[in-house]
């Protein structure tokens, strides 16, 4: 699928606004006004153009950046995917476009930013490996097929034990 890419340059709007999703994902939305300028060379000085007003979404990790450092009126550069979508509101069908952003920063260009990296603690998990070094097959225990004997050892249940009844 071909996706609309788009830079927008312009200030925030208003203040970033983040919430979490029913699966706990990060969603940061803001406004961004991007007002184009031309030179009029009738009475010799620069013109503004109408402004531009997009809805910016921002995941994850960017949504939890861009909620703790945009402020309403700052500078900003956002790049993304920009979209459609339909919503109705009194029976009458409306279209909004948004730009699920890519990348967001400050305008270096109109002022100056301090950057620090954000390290967040990684999901890990650990793998019992066998003594060549592979991982283990605990499957037995998952599917609740191990039975334990007379003496408290585990034993892998037998085909006799697993095969239907009937």
């Amino acid at each position: 699928m071909n996706d609309t890419i788009m830079t927008v340059i312009g200030n925030v709007v208003d203040e970033p606004r983040m919430r979490l999703t029913k699966s706990g994902h990060a969603v940061t939305n803001f406004r961004v006004a991007s007002t184009s300028r031309r030179y009029d060379r009738e009475h010799e000085r620069y013109v503004d153009n109408s402004t531009l007003f997009v809805n910016v979404t921002c995941w994850r990790a960017m949504a939890e950046n861009v909620a703790q450092c945009l402020r309403k009126g700052q500078p900003v550069v956002v790049h993304g995917r920009y979209y459609s979508r339909e919503y109705t509101v009194n029976e009458v069908v409306r279209v909004a476009y948004d730009l699920e952003a890519n990348a967001v920063g400050h305008d270096l260009s109109r002022g100056t930013s301090d950057f620090r990296k954000v390290y967040r603690p990684q999901l890990t998990s650990q793998v019992e490996v066998d003594a060549e070094g592979i991982p283990a097959d605990r499957s037995d225990e998952w599917l609740d097929l191990a039975d334990t004997d007379a003496t408290g050892d585990e034993t892998a249940a037998t085909e006799q034990e697993l095969a239907p009844v009937g």
